[in-house]
């Protein structure tokens, strides 16, 4: 597998949901597909607000504790973007199927045994934004999300490798809101508060946009445009899907 090292989004690649998209970064790819509002059955209906349903499929077996927990995740920041109170008494599907994990370095052709679980679940959450961007769905909101670890030497990686994961002390998934506001903020290992903001720093430098270091050492500057934000990226795979769709209108009419 080739490990994608820019964010490459797809959107509508599935006939048969409402929405889809399939999300490759890093190594790791996801495929995502949104079904809703649709008809809830009466003992999960809620009177004022619409029900979201999220379900993880793994690359590899089946769902397992990881899943379930992600879920519950996502579940949580997912209430906070989409305006359930939009579609009261509906059901809102999210379906999340991991299709790619990057190549174990040791081991050529076997996928990555991370030494943390958190490791995926930027992508995860990543995906379900985009799958909801492709529908009407209305949101408040859009988030951005990355990972950042505490490397053996207290040093700050972004977006790092199956190698890098086996060495960190310490591991944190953080996701922004377009508002700029803190949404989810996952972390495992041994670390302390000074550490944390230390890599909540560096995670919203990632996704909002600013300097912040690479895995490599260098510093990023999101204004030269060596490397975009995760928020820029955003922006400019809707306004292409925004385009392409305008075209094909155009071309219908």
């Amino acid at each position: 597998m080739t490990v994608v090292s820019t964010p490459k989004v797809e959107f509508s690649l599935l006939d048969r949901a409402d929405g889809s998209a399939h999300y490759s970064y890093n190594g790791y790819s996801v495929v995502g597909a949104v079904n809703g509002p649709v008809e809830v059955q009466r003992r999960d209906e809620l009177p004022e607000e619409a029900a979201i349903d999220v379900t993880i499929r793994p690359a590899v077996g089946v769902r397992g504790v990881r899943e379930r927990h992600f879920e519950s995740v996502l579940h949580r920041t997912l209430r906070h973007v989409i305006l359930v109170s939009a579609h009261p008494r509906t059901l809102i599907q999210i379906t999340l199927q991991v299709t790619g994990t990057p190549p174990d370095d040791t081991i050529p052709g076997k996928p990555s045994q991370a030494s943390t679980s958190l490791a995926i679940l930027p992508a995860l959450l990543q995906t379900s934004i985009l799958t909801l961007l492709s529908t009407s769905i209305p949101m408040s909101m859009t988030l951005t999300s990355t990972l950042i670890i505490i490397g053996p030497n207290r040093d700050l990686i972004v977006d790092p490798s199956p190698q890098d994961l086996r060495g960190a002390i310490s591991a944190h998934a953080l996701a922004f809101s377009s508002q700029g506001r803190l949404l989810v903020a996952e972390s495992e290992g041994s670390f302390d508060i000074d550490t944390w903001e230390a890599a909540y720093n560096v995670g919203l430098r990632t996704c909002r946009g600013g300097g912040a270091k690479s895995r490599e050492g260098d510093d990023v500057d999101m204004d030269s445009g060596e490397k975009a934000s995760l928020e820029d990226f955003m922006r400019g795979a809707v306004e292409e899907k925004l385009t392409r769709d305008l075209r094909w209108k155009e071309s219908r009419q």
